[in-house]
C-alpha cells in the first residue's frame, strides 16, 4: 500500500479533438515545438509523482508511440467503448492497484498549466482536508465550459456541462477547467456509482464531486489567477493562441537569461533550444527543435534554425537551415541555405545564395557567393570563386568532392564527383574539374579563345547586333587609318 501523502497523475488522452478537423489527433498538434501532451507531461513530471497514467484511445497506436518517446516512464492504459472522462479516470485507477495517495487529473490538451500553480493546488488540497479540489477559473466567455455551481455559502455544490445547464446555470462565469487533486480511496467509490443519463451519453468525472458533497466528505475549489493558462486546446484558433503565450513566455524566460530579442513580437523559440548569453535575436527569427546557440552569436534577421548547433560569436543571417553546424566566428548568409549535416568551420564563411548540404567546410574557408557544396569534404583556408559547384550525383548515386588546405578555385568552376583537388592547389576560371588535381597544381580545362570576325554581320543581318557590329568597325577601321 502506497503512502497517502504520495502523488499519481492521471493524463486524459483519449479524446478525438473533432473541433481541430485535423488528420493529427488534437493532442499530437505542437506549440513551442512539442505537442500538446508532451507539455502536460512535462509539467507533470515537475511534481516529481509516483506514477504518472495516461489514458488513449482515439488513434490509440499513434498516440502513444508519441507519449512513450515524450515520457518513456509513464503508464499507458486505454480506454474502452464506454464515453467520457469518468470512464477515462476509471482506467487509469485500475492501472493504479492500491495506490491510497492524492490523485492529480490533468487533460492532454492543457498545455499553459505551469508547476507552482498545480503546487498550490496540492497544497491548498492536502491543507483542506477534502476528499476533492478542484482548479476553477473567472472567464468572460464560458460558452463551452462546464460550470461550477456554488451553493449560499460560496461552496461547491456541483459542476453542470453546458449541455446539461440550465439557462441561470450556463450564465455562471466560474467553469471547470478539468483539472482535479482526488483523494484515492473515495474517488474509486464515488466512480463506481457514476452512470450515463445525461445529454451526452458519456461518464462524467464531474457527477462524483456532487457524490462527494453529498457523501460529506468535503469539496473544495481553487480560482486560478490566470485564467488563459488553464483553458485546454479545441481548434485551430486555441491552438495559435496558446502558441503565442507560450512563445511570449519563452521570450521573456531568455531575456531574464541575458539574451536579446530584439522583436519578441516577431522571434519564435521552441521550448527545446537553449540559448547563452549575450546571444541576439533579430527580427522574424525562428529558433526551432534542440537548436544550441552559444555566447556573443547574433541570429537574424529573418532567419529559421532547426536542430542547429551555433558557436559562440558567430553570425547567421537571412538563413535557412537543419541540422547544421556552424562554428565560432563563422558567419553564414545573407540568403544562404544549410541542409542537415552542414558544417561551417571556426570563423569560416558560406555568403550570399549558396546551399550546404552534407558538407565540411573548414577553419577560415570561404565560399562567399553562388555555389552548391553537396557531399564534400573543404580543408582550411580554401576559397571557392563565384558560382563553384560541386556535381556530387550521376542520376544514379551521390559521390564526394574532397579539397584540400589552401585550395583557391576560379570563378564558375564544376567539380564533377568523384574528385580530388590537393593542398595548394588553383583552378581556373570556368574550369570543369573531372580528374584529381595534384598538390601545388593549376587545373585548366578551357580551350584557348578563338575569335571568328565578321560571324554576326554574316550570320545574323539585318539585327541590332549586326548594325552596331559594323559601325563600331568601321569606327575601329578609321581610328586606326585602315
Amino acid at each position: 500500500m502506497t503512502s497517502s501523502t504520495e502523488l499519481a497523475v492521471v493524463v486524459l488522452a483519449a479524446g478525438q479533438g473533432t473541433r481541430m478537423r485535423s488528420r493529427t489527433p488534437k493532442i499530437l498538434h505542437a506549440v513551442g515545438g512539442r505537442p500538446l501532451v508532451g507539455h502536460v507531461l512535462d509539467t507533470a513530471a515537475s511534481l516529481d509523482p509516483a506514477r504518472i497514467v495516461v489514458v488513449v484511445r482515439h488513434e490509440r497506436d499513434r498516440v502513444a508511440e508519441t507519449i512513450t518517446e515524450l515520457a518513456p516512464g509513464v503508464v499507458i492504459v486505454d480506454q474502452d467503448e464506454v464515453p467520457g472522462t469518468g470512464r477515462a479516470v476509471e482506467a487509469a485507477l485500475g492501472a493504479l492497484d492500491d495506490f491510497a495517495g492524492d490523485v492529480l487529473v490533468l487533460s492532454g490538451d492543457v498545455p499553459l498549466l505551469e508547476t507552482h500553480t498545480l503546487t498550490g493546488l496540492l497544497q491548498a488540497h492536502r491543507s483542506g482536508g477534502t476528499a476533492v479540489t478542484l482548479l476553477t477559473a473567472e472567464v468572460d466567455d464560458p460558452q463551452g465550459y462546464g460550470r461550477v455551481i456554488r451553493d449560499d455559502a460560496r461552496a461547491v455544490r456541483r459542476i453542470v456541462e453546458q449541455k446539461d445547464a440550465t439557462a441561470d446555470e450556463a450564465a455562471v462565469t466560474e467553469i471547470n477547467v478539468g483539472v482535479y487533486v482526488f483523494r484515492a480511496a473515495p474517488l474509486r467509490d464515488q466512480l463506481a456509482r457514476v452512470g450515463t443519463a445525461n445529454a451526452q451519453g458519456e461518464k462524467y468525472l464531474t457527477d462524483v464531486v456532487a457524490l462527494l458533497r453529498d457523501a460529506e466528505l468535503g469539496v473544495a475549489a481553487s480560482v486560478t489567477p490566470d485564467a488563459a493558462a488553464a483553458l485546454g486546446v479545441n481548434d485551430r484558433i486555441q491552438l495559435s493562441e496558446a502558441g503565442r503565450t507560450l512563445n511570449a513566455r519563452t521570450v521573456r524566460h531568455w531575456q531574464r537569461e541575458g539574451v536579446t530579442v530584439v522583436d519578441p513580437a516577431t522571434t519564435w523559440i521552441d521550448v527545446t533550444a537553449v540559448l547563452a548569453p549575450d546571444v541576439t535575436l533579430l527580427p522574424n527569427t525562428h529558433v526551432r527543435g534542440a537548436t544550441v546557440i552559444a555566447a556573443g552569436a547574433t541570429i537574424g534577421p529573418d532567419t529559421s534554425l532547426v536542430d542547429c548547433e551555433v558557436g559562440e560569436d558567430a553570425t547567421i543571417t537571412r538563413t535557412d537551415a537543419t541540422l547544421a553546424v556552424v562554428e565560432a566566428g563563422a558567419t553564414v548568409g545573407p540568403f544562404a541555405y544549410l541542409r542537415p549535416n552542414a558544417r561551417v568551420g571556426v570563423n569560416g564563411k558560406v555568403g550570399t545564395f549558396v546551399e550546404v548540404k552534407n558538407s565540411s567546410i573548414g577553419e577560415g574557408s570561404k565560399v562567399p557567393h553562388l555555389s552548391y557544396i553537396g557531399d564534400t569534404e573543404i580543408g582550411r583556408n580554401v576559397n571557392l570563386g563565384a558560382g563553384a559547384i560541386t556535381a556530387n550525383y550521376d542520376d544514379i548515386a551521390k559521390h564526394r568532392t574532397v579539397i584540400g588546405d589552401e585550395v583557391h578555385s576560379g570563378s564558375h568552376n564544376v567539380f564533377v564527383a568523384p574528385v580530388t583537388i590537393g593542398d595548394g592547389a588553383k583552378t581556373g576560371a570556368g574550369a570543369v574539374i573531372r580528374k584529381d588535381v595534384p598538390a601545388g597544381a593549376l587545373a585548366l580545362s578551357v580551350a584557348p579563345q578563338r575569335n571568328i570576325e565578321g560571324w554576326v554581320e554574316k550570320n545574323r543581318p539585318g539585327t541590332g547586333a549586326a548594325d552596331v557590329a559594323v559601325r563600331a568597325r568601321g569606327e575601329q577601321e578609321a581610328r586606326d587609318g585602315s
